[in-house]
Parts: structure tokens; sequence; C-alpha cells
């Protein structure tokens, strides 16, 4: 009997990173929506993208959390989510200038 390829039914996926994007109403007038569509243009490997519900900071959107990292992004627009791919997910270093000031007061520009 020959050996089989796994199959995908068999094959898990390792998540190292969850990005979620705030698609809330608020985050919405500010652009969330394009926002998630950069991220999900822009792929890496074991990191999940997904939009999820309000995080309660209404005015500071579009809100972007990364966990287990635990960083926080406010007023993400489109056009950034290439510096947050780049520096972060894939080199793990938050982009220090898109910091949410009151979750990284110290790490704030």
């Amino acid at each position: 009997m020959e050996p089989t390829a796994p199959s995908s039914a068999t094959e898990s996926i390792v998540v190292s990173r969850c990005v979620q994007i705030c698609q809330s109403k608020s985050c919405r007038k500010l652009g969330a929506a394009g926002v998630l569509a950069a991220f999900q243009l822009q792929p890496v490997v074991n990191v999940e993208v997904t939009g999820c519900g309000c995080f309660g900071q209404c005015g500071n959107g579009p809100i972007v959390v990364v966990s287990p990292d635990q960083v926080w992004y406010c007023g993400v627009q489109a056009d950034e989510v290439g510096s947050i791919v780049d520096r972060h997910l894939k080199n793990g270093q938050p982009v220090k200038a898109m910091l949410y000031p009151k979750f990284h007061p110290a790490l704030h520009r």
C-alpha cells in the first residue's frame, strides 16, 4: 500500500495571531470595511483576519486588535494596513505611531 498525502480535512492550520477589525456602525463610518478588505488582500501565514463587533471605543476607530499580542491600533486607514502587516505581523514589531494611546501610553509615538 502506498502512502497518501494528507487531505485538507485532516490537516490542521496553526494560527499564531488573530487580527480583529471592528465592523460596528461607528468604525464602518470611518472606513473599517476598507481596512478589513486591505488586510484580506495581504494574507500572512498563520494569521487569521476577521471582522468583529464593537470594542467599545467608538469615535477612535477603526479599531484593530492583534491577539495574543494584545496590541490595539486606532484610527487605522486602509492605506496604513501594509505597515501593520509588514512591521508587526511579519516582523513582530508593533507600529508605534499607530498604537492606541489609551492602551499603550508609554509606547505611543
